[in-house]
């Protein structure tokens, strides 16, 4: 029973990533047919993540009342819904409206779903999970790259991954029993570990848990790791482009990489995580991230440059997993499903708001400040995390 959930989890997570680089990958095609700018992309972003938010930070009362397993049916049922919406769209402002479900549906299933194996299982499959999920983040372009170059266009792309979705909220209906039945390797019982985010305690409110000693410091840490990978994600090219002298093709291929060591990374640090804790994979990923930001300011030309996003990937792989798995750890099991939606929320504002930030600094000042601003976040996430670190053992 334990191996089959697993296998489903890992299945929902390769789910989970599908839809989110959908929107980057098929808006040159959609922004011309629609008759708006290229801009408008970023309406769209804004609605989906402020909707992630909002149900982050819901993600406790929902987990307490209904449970992980059919928060994650209604939450991924949502998402497909959303997802077929947006195939048969013929209107820039309908995919506005269908940006609100899509937006709400990602949140709580993946604050809970986190909940869930931070709970049960150990750091590697936390790791080996968020592997799952850069497979399924990676493998949305190629099926919306298959439907557009079959002529099929960007609306049966969607509609590929709405199907998909829809199998997969089958598969999670017929896997409720498990969830109820789940033995964690601490070997408590699912039923045990479901009474621990459902008990008849009120879910915490925002106050309560700002309340709670490192909750700000693991949030704003948090912040400043997604604020990190995103700004990386996003700026990496034009980076490459401007400062590095690089064509546009040259610096796509390249900053790919970026993502392919986060990816890979995390398949290393499932393996690694049976020799070293949570704090020390932490570490270790902060240490690697600065040698990779060290690398830019070395003026050795391209190869020092793409060695460097290479790194900075590869040191992102472990820290989100591993701040996630050690939640329950800091906070005990009874909060960790309010922090890990507060997190969550967290995260999604650094991803939302730090790229912009960059942006206008890249064209109001320089591009050249790129590893400057990684390494103000990163010192900042370190800071902070230091903090909670402290401020949990003196408890």
């Amino acid at each position: 029973m334990v191996t089959l959930l697993l296998a489903i989890i890992y299945l929902a997570f390769i789910s989970l990533g599908l839809p989110d680089s959908l929107l980057g990958s098929a808006w040159p095609t959609m922004y011309q047919e629609f008759g708006v700018p290229v801009s408008y992309a970023g309406v769209l972003s804004m609605i989906i993540s402020l909707g992630t938010i909002v149900s982050s930070l819901q993600s406790d009362r929902m987990t307490r009342k209904l449970g992980t397993g059919k928060v994650m049916v209604i939450s991924v049922a949502m998402t497909a819904a959303a997802l077929f919406g947006f195939s048969i769209s013929h209107s820039y402002w309908v995919l506005c409206l269908w940006a609100v479900p899509y937006g709400l549906g990602a949140g709580s299933v993946d604050a809970s779903l986190n909940n869930y194996v931070a709970l049960h299982f150990e750091s590697r499959h936390m790791s080996w999970l968020h592997c799952m999920w850069g497979v399924g983040a990676s493998a949305g372009p190629y099926i919306m790259s298959y439907a557009l170059m079959g002529g099929q266009g960007w609306n049966m792309g969607y509609r590929y991954i709405a199907v998909l979705q829809v199998v997969l909220t089958a598969v999670l209906f017929l896997s409720l029993p498990l969830w109820k039945s789940q033995t964690d390797t601490s070997g408590a019982t699912g039923n045990d570990m479901e009474a621990v985010g459902s008990v008849a305690d009120n879910p915490l409110t925002l106050r309560q848990i700002l309340a709670i000693p490192g909750a700000k410091e693991i949030m704003t840490a948090f912040f400043c790791y997604c604020a990190l990978e995103q700004t990386a994600g996003l700026w990496a090219s034009s980076y490459m482009v401007l400062k590095g002298g690089l064509s546009a093709q040259e610096a796509a291929g390249y900053a790919s990489l970026f993502f392919v060591g986060i990816t890979l990374g995390r398949a290393i640090s499932g393996f690694l995580t049976m020799r070293f804790t949570d704090e020390q994979m932490i570490h270790l990923g902060q240490g690697i991230i600065l040698a990779g930001i060290a690398a830019l300011f070395l003026p050795f030309g391209r190869s020092v440059m793409i060695i460097g996003l290479v790194l900075i990937g590869l040191g992102c792989a472990p820290v989100y997993p591993c701040i996630i798995h050690s939640t329950p750890k800091h906070f005990g099991a009874d909060k960790s499903q309010a922090v890990i939606g507060v997190q969550m929320a967290s995260a999604y504002i650094g991803t939302c708001l730090m790229p912009p930030v960059f942006g206008w600094i890249a064209n109001h000042i320089s591009v050249a400040l790129f590893p400057v601003f990684l390494l103000i976040i990163l010192l900042l996430m370190i800071v902070m995390y230091e903090k909670l670190l402290r401020r949990r053992k003196t408890i």
